[in-house]
């Protein structure tokens, strides 16, 4: 299996887990010039920007450890050109990761809900 299929995967699962969560999918993989977001939802009136983390082991360090300070720019960047495209100016908006990995047999997902913040 592919690292692609891999991340097709783990970002069905998030999405999974979400929509179970009453959140309502907007759209999979948005792109811009600047990076993608993984995943786009709603919940209410909250626009919610998703970035799903996959690791099939921590050696390396844990997904949430993996949405650093650059991959948080990124996303930023791109959730800006979200924003400008699509008329979203009445709703609020949030930054979550999601960290799916794989233990034993077992799967963990944390979803940490307003993991960063956009800064000015």
């Amino acid at each position: 299996m592919s690292s692609k299929d891999i991340g097709d995967q783990a970002e069905l699962l998030a999405l999974r887990h979400l929509e179970n969560a009453g959140l309502i999918i907007v759209t999979q993989n948005y792109r811009s010039r600047r990076g993608e977001i993984d995943l786009i939802m709603r919940d209410d009136d909250t626009l919610i920007f998703v970035e799903v983390r996959y690791r099939k082991s921590a050696r390396f360090g844990t997904a949430l450890e993996s949405v650093n300070h650059q991959k948080q720019l990124r996303i930023i960047q791109t959730a800006q050109h979200y924003l400008q495209q699509n008329e979203s100016d009445s709703l609020e908006y949030r930054f979550d990761v999601v960290a799916i990995s794989s233990n034993d047999n077992t799967t963990d997902i944390v979803w940490v809900k307003n993991a960063f913040q956009m800064t000015y």
